[in-house]
């Protein structure tokens, strides 16, 4: 599971006030192979990694290792996969508040890796889609004391429409990623304020929305079409993530291109996850949008060095480090 948080990295917080992230906790597996299996086949796994993980999970992890405070909502279920989460959340600096406990099977996902550092992932959420309205609200007041509310699609439509609802009373910036992708409701797109979309989520946006592009998003039809017409609907900040290609993120005073950094990958899971969390951490500190793409960039990055989710989530001074470099 990875070591305690380091004192010299992960506990020093930048940020006074925490980010919030509603989201999943899941008991992850995840192989790497070098290719993926054929319909019937065996493979052989060079190596298999069990570990706690989910999209919100992973994202509490990298904002505190990246020097956040985190407080939260992940749900975990009554069964043996359970007895991962206080352990886990303890490992990572995480309060034991932020666990949610209902009755039910605990989230769980299933990933394989390829040699070129490609990944194929399913997911069973579990309880995480039993995370409701009403148990956001006993969250109210600690939602209205962070500093960001961030949300991913692990969860049901339900709590985070209640949770942004909150956040937007408050005057408290949200971020949205849209993952595993669902149509977004007009209603949460209206009070989100940060999205974050792989080319593939965009593409699925545009068809539910009826905003055009049945084909993939191209980064030039992204900054002349899809982007302003998503700005139209809510957000601040659309960013475009392109994996290789780098990202690209755009306001009402036009886009901002980031290039992706040059490392060695080998494993891509959670990537998007410690660039989501890193862009939050950025922003929140109130840094300038370019700095904040950077960072994101430089944290997805190092996520691809290294193998499986948990260890792989990169710490404060490496990324700065990396960032410095770049």
């Amino acid at each position: 599971m990875g070591a305690p948080v380091r004192k010299d990295e992960g506990s020093a917080t930048h940020i006074g006030k925490p980010i919030f992230v509603l989201g999943s906790f899941v008991l992850s597996c995840s192989a790497k192979v070098p290719r993926f299996p054929q319909d019937g086949e065996s493979l052989a796994a060079e190596i298999v990694t069990i570990e706690p993980g989910g999209k919100g999970f992973n994202i509490a992890v990298a904002a505190r290792r990246l020097g956040a405070r985190v407080d939260g909502l992940l749900a975990v279920g009554d069964d043996l996969p359970s007895a991962f989460a206080e352990p886990a959340l303890t490992s990572a600096g995480l309060p034991q508040a932020m666990l949610l406990r209902l009755p039910g099977r605990t989230g769980s996902g299933v990933g394989f890796t390829d040699g070129r550092g490609e990944t194929r992932i399913a997911v069973d959420a579990g309880v995480n889609r039993a995370i409701s309205a009403a148990h956001v609200r006993t969250a109210s007041e600690r939602i209205a004391a962070s500093a960001m509310v961030t949300a991913q699609f692990e969860i049901a439509d339900e709590p985070i429409r209640e949770a942004f609802a909150l956040a937007r009373q408050a005057g408290i910036p949200t971020l949205l990623n849209p993952s595993p992708f669902r149509p977004v409701t007009p209603d949460i797109l209206a009070t989100t304020s940060i999205l974050i979309v792989n080319e593939t989520e965009a593409a699925g946006l545009a068809r539910s929305l009826a905003l055009g592009a049945d084909g993939p998003v191209l980064p030039d039809g992204f900054a002349r079409h899809l982007g302003p017409a998503l700005l139209g609907l809510g957000p601040e900040l659309v960013v475009l993530t392109r994996g290789a290609e780098g990202a690209l993120a755009l306001t009402r005073d036009g886009v901002t291109a980031q290039p992706a950094l040059q490392v060695t990958s080998v494993d891509s899971l959670g990537a998007g996850d410690a660039f989501a969390a890193a862009l939050a951490v950025a922003l929140a500190e109130g840094r300038a949008l370019g700095d904040a793409m950077g960072w994101a960039a430089a944290a997805g990055a190092l996520t691809t060095t290294r193998t499986g989710v948990f260890d792989a989530l990169p710490w404060r001074k490496e990324l700065e480090s990396l960032v410095s470099a770049a």
